[in-house]
C-alpha cells in the first residue's frame, strides 16, 4: 500500500502540504485571496519532499529536499498552457505528447522529454495526465507502455482528462495495482483560464493525493474541489458542461432570433450581459459569434462529446434530460458540417444551416 494513505502518515502528509503553499505563496486572509500570488523576483525552484511520495520500505525516504519531478501526458489545447504554468513556477516537469512537436516549446522552456508515458511516470513522483477522451485517456494510462506500467508504490497519478466514471474507476483501478495513489481532477474552463491558471479542478479520489498536489493545483487554477469517491469528479464536470452546452445552443437561437426580427444582436448581447442571466460565456464568445468567426477555445467536438456523456450518466440513474438531449443533436449537426475543430459556440452555424435548407 503507498505511505500516501498509511494512518501513521497523515500528519506528516498535511504538514508537508502545508509547508509547500506557504513555500511559495505569502499569507495573506483567506477573504482577501482568490487565488494564490507568487510574486518570484527570479525563477524559483517548487520544491517537494520526495519522501512524501516514497512508500515505507523505500530508501529513498532519506531524500528529503529534493524537487519534486512532474510529468504532464498531453500537451493540447489545455495541457500545453497547464504544464508550461508549472515550468515557470520552477517545476521540474517531464512532458510526453502523441506528436512531440507539441513538446518543443515546453522543452525550450526548461522541460525534460520521454518517448512514452510508460517512461515519464517511471521517472516522476506525480504524472498528470490531459487526454482529450476517454478512449485517449485509458490508453496513455492502461495501454502499452502506458502510465501504468510505470508507477510503483509511492508514486501518484492525476488523471485532468473530461471522461466518465467508469473510465475513471477503470484507470483507478489499474493505477491502484500498481501500488500507486490515483485522483481524478477533470478542470472547468477552457484555454484562457488555462493560459492564466485560472482553472477550477474538481477532484476525487486518494485524499492524501490531493494533499499533496493541492499546490501544483493551485499554479494551474484559481480554485479546487475535493469531492470524494472516484467518479465523482467526472460526473461533476459532465454535469457542468452538459449545462454549459445547452446554454449555448440557447444563446446561439437567441442571436439568430433577435437578426431574424430586424434587431441588432450586439444589443443583445449587451442586454443579455448586464440582466439576471449574465455570464461571462455570453459576453465573450457572444461577438465573435455574431461575426461568424470562432477562434477554438473549447472545440466543439468535446462539448459534444461531454453532453453524449452526461446523457448517458443521466440514462444510468433514469434522470430525464430532455433539454440536454436536444442540444446534443445541435451539435451533431454542427459536426456534420464539418465544425468538429472549431470552438463549441460555431453551434450556431447548425441552427443556420437548418435555416437554409429546411427539410423537404
Amino acid at each position: 500500500m503507498s505511505c500516501l494513505v498509511k494512518s501513521n502518515y497523515s500528519h506528516q502528509l498535511s504538514s508537508t502540504a502545508m509547508a509547500m503553499c506557504s513555500s511559495f505563496c505569502p499569507q495573506i486572509p483567506n477573504q482577501l485571496r482568490a487565488r494564490p500570488i507568487c510574486p518570484f523576483p527570479t525563477k524559483p525552484q517548487f520544491t517537494l519532499s520526495v519522501k512524501a511520495f516514497s512508500s515505507e520500505t523505500s530508501n529513498a525516504s532519506s531524500k528529503d529536499g529534493l524537487s519534486a519531478r512532474i510529468g504532464f501526458l498531453g500537451l493540447g489545447i489545455m495541457g500545453s498552457p497547464m504544464a508550461q504554468n508549472l515550468i515557470k513556477a520552477g517545476c521540474d516537469v517531464t512532458v510526453w505528447n502523441r506528436t512531440k512537436i507539441k513538446c518543443d516549446p515546453l522543452i525550450s522552456l526548461g522541460a525534460k522529454y520521454k518517448s512514452s508515458p510508460q517512461e515519464v511516470a517511471a521517472s516522476c513522483d506525480v504524472t498528470f495526465a490531459m487526454l482529450a477522451n476517454p478512449e485517449s485517456a485509458l490508453e496513455v494510462a492502461c495501454g502499452e507502455h502506458g502510465a501504468a506500467s510505470g508507477m510503483s508504490s509511492g508514486k501518484g497519478y492525476v488523471d485532468v482528462s473530461t471522461v466518465d466514471g467508469a473510465t475513471s474507476t477503470l484507470i483507478s483501478g489499474r493505477i491502484n495495482a500498481t501500488g500507486a495513489s490515483f485522483l481524478e481532477a477533470p478542470v472547468s474552463g477552457s484555454k484562457k483560464p488555462a493560459e492564466d491558471g485560472q482553472l477550477i479542478f474538481l477532484t476525487a479520489g486518494d485524499k492524501s493525493l490531493y494533499e499533496l498536489v493541492a499546490p501544483l493545483l493551485d499554479i494551474m487554477g484559481k480554485s479546487r474541489f475535493f469531492l470524494g469517491d472516484v467518479g465523482n469528479g467526472a460526473a461533476m464536470k459532465l454535469v457542468v458542461n452538459m449545462i454549459m452546452g445547452s446554454m449555448m445552443a440557447s444563446f446561439s437561437e437567441g442571436l439568430l432570433l433577435s437578426e431574424k426580427v430586424g434587431l441588432d444582436p450586439s444589443v443583445l448581447v449587451e442586454v443579455v450581459s448586464q440582466g439576471a442571466i449574465s455570464s461571462p460565456m455570453y459576453s465573450t464568445k457572444g461577438p465573435s459569434m455574431i461575426q461568424s468567426t470562432y477562434p477554438t477555445a473549447f472545440p466543439l467536438k468535446h462539448q459534444q462529446k461531454d453532453l453524449r456523456l452526461a446523457l448517458g450518466l443521466a440514462e444510468s440513474v433514469s434522470q430525464p434530460t430532455p433539454i440536454a438531449a436536444a442540444a446534443n443533436e445541435l451539435y451533431k449537426v454542427a459536426k456534420s458540417h464539418g465544425l468538429s475543430d472549431q470552438d463549441f459556440s460555431a453551434v450556431i452555424e447548425a441552427l443556420k444551416a437548418k435555416l437554409q435548407n429546411p427539410p423537404r
